[in-house]
């Protein structure tokens, strides 16, 4: 199996896609339907009715790339949020495996500007007051 770089951004078209556009009509379609650039560092992933095909396209500098996975049995479940919604490689690599990306939920990013959370002050501080009371 191969994999996708992490830098490489994702976008997905929710909506089917006729599975005989090839490359020209894909790349088309991301520059006029989807105003995105087709030659940027980007991943395209289109799906059909059945949700049992996945196309991808990408540029590589000297040429675009076009794949396409086609389940036997089963079906790709295809996110709903908007028209195009942009995913991580990680992601993209969840759905080619067929993980639902609704139920995959990290932890949320936390962002911190001091060492000392407020949680180690008040613990401190409980224990200073602690010790002053049983003197």
């Amino acid at each position: 199996m191969f994999r996708f770089d992490a830098g490489l951004k994702v976008y997905l078209h929710r909506d089917p896609v006729d599975g005989r556009k090839s490359i020209n009509g894909l790349a088309a379609l991301v520059e006029q339907g989807l105003g995105l650039d087709p030659f940027g560092a980007a991943v395209y992933v289109f799906g059909n009715k059945r949700h049992d095909r996945i196309k991808l396209l990408l540029w590589d500098r000297t040429g675009f790339w076009l794949m396409l996975k086609r389940l036997e049995a089963d079906r790709f479940i295809w996110p709903r949020e908007s028209s195009v919604v942009e995913l991580t490689v990680e992601q993209l690599h969840w759905l080619l495996d067929g993980i639902d990306l609704r139920a995959m939920r990290g932890h949320p990013a936390r962002h911190y500007q001091r060492i000392a959370s407020t949680t180690t002050q008040c613990r401190c501080q409980r224990r200073h007051v602690n010790r002053h009371d049983h003197r």
